[in-house]
């Protein structure tokens, strides 16, 4: 490996970021505000959507998740912001100047203050360490807010924090009223800038060692852990946006180095001289490097007294994570991790002015906290492993002894805590140790008592082993093949992984918990020095106790305002009376830190995360990725291919020999069924890979391992030595004591590979010792995930059910980064010593081997069994077994155990598979016979899906470019921007199945010119004498919640216009009937003739203003009255489509309806006429028709009055319980003559052919008609239109009003169902037709009944709108 760039920059901390880590920040002003921040290649463009905010706030924009007010106030509305990534040119940047002259080193985000959004960016910073070469950690120094929508904020001053470094700066302002000029976000700067954030371009800084790639050139944000995240609500956006570029783009931003993760704790390093480092290099004078990494959580952040126990969510107050590493140029890296936090129950504490006397409040019953309990030690186990709780809490004080009750309760019922029957607690994957520190350390010897907790912690410290990596010995192989690494460079191989973590805690886990992790630390790096044969001289250990000396003091500042307590002792390993002095100043510090200025710094901590109440978020959108992605998904067969490749895998359990390391393993490794055929991937597992006794289950021994992947990679180099052969390296190795997994490549494979982890799970002793368990290794191949697993579950002839057990535990139990699992993968193969029998006594068994009935053997084997019924492996398949039992054999022969145990044979070693894409080609044992056991080999064919990156890339400019034309440009960039933020943004549905929202460019219901069509139907009726329509009742607003069903049954009539009766007052009950007329024209049955021509000398002396009286004379009041009209069912494909601003209505229409309303005072004996003629309906009625008021009631016209066949005058009424008590009504009927003028139209008409209004003029010699007034409330009768009643056989005029003037009436209220019947007075008028009596007298009201779009057209009078008294 190359250090000579990397270290020698490292040894000088304290030194800014190099210049090739820094970007500008720049802004445009016209004619869209702008800010770019630009890296010597690309440019991030943001710009914020003003018109957007103002179209959520008044929710007429909806694309926008979470965008509903909040008791009717908008400041938690998102704020919406363009965003653009593009390579960077002079022209995009030449109307940008320079926001600071400073360079920046990073953006830690955008947050929303108000109504204002703000880019927060890194303006100073320092190197504080270097975890090993290509890893450097910055410390944020000092940080600026710019304002991204207002210019407001540009000249008012930021005071920098890091010149003024003081007290108030950094703990909170001083007490007073805000200065009304000060930036919005000072609070958050000074936060920001005291010194207590970090941050790496280089790694990701979130996560310890073990859980990011051992590589420390790969760094993959989307692995960013969120608890240790503190700018996670800041950056999101970005990172949101980032995932949906494409991979070149991606790869682009990440190398910008633009987006910046940061952590809240602590991190230094200290470089050891080679004269004191306890591992030496002879090839390199390069010193160690020891660092400490403490990673506060985010999750229940806050200040001393206001962030105290537990929450719902199973987060602890000052939950910490510390990591100390260790590396060394001899090419090893170590790692250990341990945590601290709060006691994990439901508790408060109040802040007083007297020290010590803070009283404790219990919150929450045990039975009421035990949830949450258990959530937050089943997140430590599958974070960190088994957990060792040390709890150093005093017996003495009332206070921290109930928190230790109810501590030591909460574990005792925690079902971690409980071991496996048979076993002691020492075995569960829970337990704790109580060590009260004060009573420890009273005696003579003080503080340097604390070193005998070691020996409570020893058995655990064993268990839990240590991350262990080192630089793989295959460079120079890998340098001559086609692989993707830098010949020469080499690279990290995991030998070992840390399988637990202690969990220390006092009551503010500060002092006391920073000293005794001091020991634990000291206890793990002596460990794995122990196992190098190595020792440390003085000088390492004080530089180990001064880092974590400062590492509590940084750690106290942040939760109690000062430096920790203790801190002189933990540096010296003595206390001193200046010690003792300076404990006493800082208590006093503290007193007024947390009674003064600690609620100003929650509030501030709050805001950061996002945590306060109002506080909205950021969203940026991106149109060009978003649908470059969608059409890249929809054409993916255009640039991927699927090929083909080989698999190896082996297992074979050792029974902890070494003797056959030696011996030829190629029949096993290279067996026959190969052929000359080469495999992309070799798999080999090992079981019992050293010797499980009582000391090593506690413990992880790599060298055994190392051995034996010298051994796989002689074998496999020496067999495939051709000249077109390659070599094979070693792409990742893990061991779970006696279990271990190595994974070997083709060197031209390495190309294809990404994404490799590993990860492991304890079984044995509970899961706290590794004699049983499994390892895994995960990779992707080209787009294929793959995962091996090798398992060794429990023994014993009857212990299936355990066996199942430790099945379903690894499962379900093993994660590998962003809590991936085993079952999230295309493809998974579990190879090992799974320990299932055959159910039968041992001469059975052994003579039916000697027989070779190996299906009657196999119809007894119990994973066979167990398969079948589900209870174990669902879903996976093997192979048909050809070979003998692989278990167990006398060693050296190929006799079956012959010893006292006498050991029934079985094939305990087996290989299954899941995936769609696998094929096996066989499946053999190996005569190795230097073990009780017989190696297990097979062969898979594996379907990989390979991406063509030119033809994607190709592909994705092309639809880039195309997108980019029909947009029109630019977008947030484009300098002449004439298009609305709208056109640009919110095109994603909000819900799945949803169209898209639209804008005043893109409607998703006029998409290439098709119109709407809907594909509902009204359900069918109850009985054929009923038909179905919408509830009148139902409200308005479809998202009101109500008992009402959608759909009701009314009496079937026989008229044509029956949706226009009176038995419904819904502004929807029209509509199907109007579908109906407005496809008629093209689909339908020829028209039928149309009314008599108007003759104006036909007209009644009384046009318009009829009597009730004179009605009931003229009509035919002692005959009931016929069925109501036929119902037209034409589906709910009528919604939406019926009326609406684009309606038109022809002049001959409109001049029809007029002479058939004025002549409504003729005699009723005319003949029957044929209905109005079709009208042609808009699309854009869905829009109108629920906004419009209810309409008037008419009369009918004697020629709609009429039935439509002579037939239809005959038939029955419908029966009188059906029409409720509408039958005692008699309808008063309208005269009505023909009109001899019009006929001359009824053929032009009939046949489709238009007529002008001219033409129309002509044929009527009418040229003026006067205009009516528009339906309202009939003022005689003081009764507004929706409450109206219409007779059987009046026309409810539905839908007739002129449309233009729709958008300006009311809604129309729900009527309730007493509006539709009668009143009393109304039904006793009715049942005397012979004595009715004259209503009082009103004012005559005209209604236009048939539009008008022109308004130089004719305007029609209407019928007259009657109402009953």
């Amino acid at each position: 490996m190359d250090y000579n760039s990397s270290t020698s920059s490292a040894l000088w901390a304290g030194q800014s970021p190099s210049l090739d880590k820094s970007s500008q920040i720049l802004i445009r002003e016209y004619p869209h505000r702008a800010i770019a921040i630009a890296s010597e290649s690309h440019a991030l463009i943001l710009r914020h959507s003003q018109s957007t905010s103002e179209a959520i706030a008044n929710g007429s924009l909806a694309s926008v998740a979470s965008a509903r007010p909040r008791s009717g106030s908008f400041d938690n509305m998102p704020s919406k912001c363009m965003v653009e990534f593009t390579p960077r040119t002079d022209k995009l940047l030449l109307d940008y100047r320079p926001l600071t002259s400073r360079p920046i080193y990073g953006t830690l985000g955008m947050i929303s203050i108000g109504p204002d959004v703000f880019i927060c960016v890194i303006t100073q910073a320092s190197r504080v360490a270097t975890l090993r070469p290509g890893e450097t950690v910055e410390k944020i120094e000092s940080v600026q807010f710019f304002c991204l929508n207002s210019a407001a904020y540009d000249d008012v001053f930021m005071l920098d924090v890091h010149d003024e470094l003081d007290a108030a700066s950094v703990y909170g302002q001083p007490l007073g009223r805000r200065d009304p000029m000060e930036h919005p976000c000072v609070e958050l700067q000074k936060l920001l800038s005291n010194g207590t954030f970090y941050y790496s371009t280089d790694f990701d800084i979130t996560n310890r060692m073990q859980d990011r790639p051992a590589d420390a050139v790969t760094f993959d944000i989307d692995n960013f852990d969120e608890s240790f995240l503190w700018n996670s609500y800041m950056i999101r956006p970005l990172v949101e946006f980032r995932s949906k570029l494409q991979e070149q783009e991606r790869d682009a931003l990440d190398a910008s180095r633009i987006l910046t993760s940061a952590i809240r704790g602590f991190c230094r390093t200290w470089a050891i001289p080679q004269a004191s480092a306890p591992l030496r290099s002879a090839k390199t004078g390069l010193p160690s490097y020891l660092t400490i990494i403490s990673r506060l959580s985010c999750k229940r952040a806050g200040t001393r007294f206001n962030s105290r126990g537990i929450d719902d969510d199973g987060n602890v107050a000052n939950f910490v994570e510390t990591e100390t590493t260790y590396w060394s140029p001899s090419d090893v890296v170590f790692s250990y991790a341990q945590v601290r936090g709060s006691v994990p129950v439901f508790w408060e504490q109040q802040a007083g002015l007297l020290p010590n006397q803070q009283k404790i409040t219990i919150t929450r019953s045990p039975d009421g906290t035990q949830p949450a309990f258990n959530k937050h030690f089943s997140d430590l186990e599958q974070a960190y492993g088994a957990v060792h709780v040390i709890n150093l809490l005093s017996v003495s004080k009332p206070g921290e002894y109930e928190l230790t009750s109810l501590y030591r309760a909460g574990i005792r019922n925690c079902p971690l805590s409980r071991p496996e029957e048979g076993q002691s607690r020492d075995h569960a994957l829970l337990r704790a140790t109580e060590y009260d520190f004060h009573a420890e350390t009273k005696g003579p010897q003080g503080y340097e008592a604390a070193n005998e907790i070691r020996r409570y912690l020893e058995g655990s410290a064993d268990g839990f082993a240590y991350y262990l990596a080192h630089e793989a010995d295959d460079g120079e192989e890998r340098a001559g093949s086609d692989s993707t690494s830098p010949p020469g460079q080499s690279r990290y191989v995991v030998v070992l992984q840390q399988e637990g973590v202690f969990r220390t805690n006092c009551l503010d886990c500060l002092d006391r918990t920073n000293l005794i992790q001091t020991i634990v630390s000291q206890m793990a790096v002596e460990t794995f020095l122990g196992h190098q044969g190595e020792g440390a001289a003085s000088d390492f250990w004080s530089r180990h106790a001064n880092l974590w000396a400062d590492n509590g003091d940084a750690l106290s500042r942040i939760y109690a305002g000062t430096g920790a307590l203790k801190s002189s002792f933990t540096r010296s390993g003595k206390m001193s009376l200046a010690g003792a002095i300076a404990d006493v100043r800082k208590s006093a510090t503290r007193l007024y830190v947390n009674n003064f200025t600690d609620k100003q710094r929650q509030m501030t901590i709050d805001t950061l995360l996002g945590r306060m109440i109002g506080q909205g978020p950021v969203h940026l959108y991106d149109p060009f990725s978003d649908y470059v992605s969608m059409e890249l998904q929809r054409r993916s067969n255009e640039f991927s291919t699927n090929e083909k490749i080989r698999i190896l895998i082996g297992t074979f359990n050792l029974n902890g020999k070494t003797d056959g390391i030696d011996e030829d393993l190629s029949s096993w490794l290279c067996p026959s069924e190969l052929g000359n055929a080469q495999p992309e991937i070799v798999a080999i597992g090992f079981q019992e890979i050293v010797e499980l006794n009582p000391q090593q289950i506690m413990n992880s021994d790599p060298t055994r391992k190392q051995l034996w992947e010298r051994a796989i990679k002689a074998t496999l180099d020496r067999h495939y030595n051709r000249a077109d052969d390659e070599k094979y390296v070693l792409l990742r190795s893990g061991q779970l004591v006696g279990a271990a997994l190595c994974i070997f490549v083709k060197a031209s494979a390495l190309q294809n590979i990404k994404n490799v982890e590993g990860s492991v799970k304890k079984t044995g002793l509970s899961g706290m010792a590794g004699n049983k368990g499994a390892v895994a290794i995960r990779l992707d191949y080209a787009n294929t995930p793959i995962c091996f697993v090798t398992a060794h579950l429990a023994a014993g002839f009857t212990n299936y059910e355990e066996r199942n057990r430790d099945y379903t535990t690894i499962n379900h139990g093993l994660r590998f980064q962003r809590n991936r699992g085993i079952d999230d993968h295309e493809s998974v193969i579990w190879f090992g010593d799974f320990n299932y029998r055959i159910g039968l006594n041992l001469e059975t068994a052994k003579d039916l081997v000697r027989k070779g009935a190996l299906e009657e053997l196999y119809a007894n084997d119990q994973l066979n069994l167990q398969m079948v019924a589900g209870l174990a492996f669902h879903y996976y398949s093997e192979a048909r077994i050809t070979f003998n039992p692989t278990y167990k054999y006398d060693i050296g022969t190929d006799t079956f155990d012959t010893s006292e145990k006498a050991r029934i044979p079985a094939w305990t070693d087996r290989i299954l598979r899941k995936g769609h894409n696998l094929r096996q080609l066989c499946y053999n044992s190996a005569p190795l016979r230097f073990s009780d056991h017989r190696p297990v080999y097979a062969v898979f064919e594996c379907t990989v899906n390979i991406v063509n990156e030119r033809i994607r890339n190709k592909i994705s400019r092309e639809i880039y470019e195309r997108r980019k034309a029909d947009i029109g440009g630019d977008m947030a960039n484009l300098a002449g921007d004439q298009s609305d933020d709208e056109d640009l943004i919110g095109y994603d549905a909000i819900e799945p199945g949803l169209p898209p929202a639209s804008s005043d460019r893109q409607k998703w219901w006029l998409d290439n010119g098709k119109m709407p069509r809907s594909a509902i139907q009204p359900p069918k009726p109850e009985s054929p004498a009923f038909q179905t329509i919408l509830n009148p009742k139902r409200p308005a607003n479809p998202y009101m919640p109500t008992d009402e069903p959608d759909w009701v049954n009314i009496p079937r009539s026989e008229s044509r216009l029956s949706s226009f009766s009176s038995l419904s007052t819904s502004p929807f009950e029209h509509v199907n009937h109007s579908m109906l007329l407005s496809t008629s024209a093209s689909n339908s049955a020829p028209r039928r003739p149309l009314p008599p021509p108007y003759d104006p000398s036909n007209l009644p002396a009384k046009v318009g203003r009829l009597q009730l009286n004179e009605d009931g004379k003229n009509g035919k009041s002692d005959i009931p009255p016929p069925p109501p009209p036929p119902r037209r069912q034409t589906g709910m494909g009528a919604i939406g489509s019926t009326s609406g601003p684009g309606m038109t209505t022809s002049p001959v229409t409109r001049k029809l309806a007029n002479t058939a309303a004025t002549a409504g005072a003729g005699p009723t004996q005319a003949t029957a006429t044929p209905p109005l003629p079709v009208r042609s309906m808009s699309v854009s009625s869905e829009h109108t028709i629920k906004q419009k008021a209810a309409p008037p009631v008419a009369k009918k016209p004697a020629h709609l009055a009429a039935l439509s066949s002579p037939e239809s005058s005959t038939s029955a009424p419908v029966p009188i319980e059906d029409m409720m008590t509408l039958s005692k009504w008699k309808p008063l009927q309208p005269e009505c003559s023909p009109n001899p003028a019009l006929s001359g139209l009824r053929g032009s008409l009939a046949n489709g052919s238009s007529t002008s209004l001219s033409s129309l003029k002509e044929r009527t010699g009418d040229s003026s008609v006067p205009l009516q007034p528009s339906r309202g409330v009939n003022t005689s009768t003081g009764v507004a239109p929706q409450a109206r009643y219409t007779p059987p056989g009046g026309v409810g005029l539905v839908g007739m009003a002129d449309l233009r003037q729709k958008t300006r009436v009311p809604g129309r209220k729900p009527v309730p169902m007493s509006a539709l019947a009668p009143g009393p007075a109304l039904v006793q008028k009715a049942t005397k037709p012979e004595a009715p009596q004259p209503p009082p007298p009103r004012k005559s009201h005209t209604v236009n009944l048939l539009d008008d779009d022109d308004s130089n057209g004719i305007q029609m009078g209407g019928w007259q709108a009657l109402k009953p008294s």
